[in-house]
């Protein structure tokens, strides 16, 4: 069984804890899955590629975003070290398993249960880096998997907008070790536009995977 999110704004609030009260054990799952097209529009360039991305908050103020621009050029690093695909060890206890441009099994966030406690919240969003926006082709899907729970689904639906980034969902930390996770999907013109719209207050400049 999994809880869906059907419209935007629904929320479900997610206990970390288990009945025992012992702390949650197993990684924090965020996955981001889609339709990549089938085998003929992989053979002639035609496949969709989607991006996965997040915009976290710490508790002690520090924000930034992590995708794949951001960690492109050599500048990610495996779940141990702090780079600009996050940490898992230490703060900000988030990391991204990195860029897949061959489908597969979509791209994955994971958060360290351990250092929930430090992060504020989280936004998902993903973006089309290349070409035009067919939404309505990607059946895209975020899944929130915590260990113990069911998992938390949110379908983007057949989006018609022309726009190549969307927000899909918000994840807020609460002090009493619990996470709820709220439908989003709205469209933006890119990272600055969707600043705007949540107030992550950073500036940008043009960037590349390649």
């Amino acid at each position: 069984m999994a809880i869906i999110l059907e419209k935007g704004g629904d929320t479900h609030r997610i206990n970390l804890e288990k009945s025992s009260g012992k702390p949650l054990m197993g990684e924090i799952v965020i996955n981001l899955d889609w339709d990549k097209g089938g085998f003929f529009k992989s053979l002639f360039g035609n496949a969709i590629d989607l991006d996965l991305g997040c915009f976290y908050e710490m508790r002690d103020g520090k924000k930034t975003l992590i995708d794949g621009l951001q960690f492109s050029h050599g500048r990610g690093g495996n779940r141990h070290q702090v780079t600009r695909q996050g940490c898992y060890d230490k703060a900000p206890f988030i990391w991204h398993k990195g860029d897949v441009r061959d489908g597969g099994s979509g791209e994955t966030i994971i958060v360290n249960p351990n250092g929930v406690s430090q992060i504020k919240r989280i936004i998902v969003y993903t973006f089309i880096y290349e070409g035009v926006a067919k939404w309505s082709e990607t059946n895209a899907v975020v899944k929130v998997k915590v260990p113990g729970s069911e998992d938390v689904v949110v379908e983007m639906g057949q989006q018609s907008s022309n726009k190549r980034f969307c927000a899909i969902a918000q994840l807020d930390f609460g002090t009493d070790n619990s996470i709820t996770v709220k439908k989003l999907v709205t469209f933006h013109d890119g990272h600055s536009d969707c600043d705007k719209v949540y107030g992550w207050g950073f500036n940008y400049s043009p960037g590349s995977k390649d």
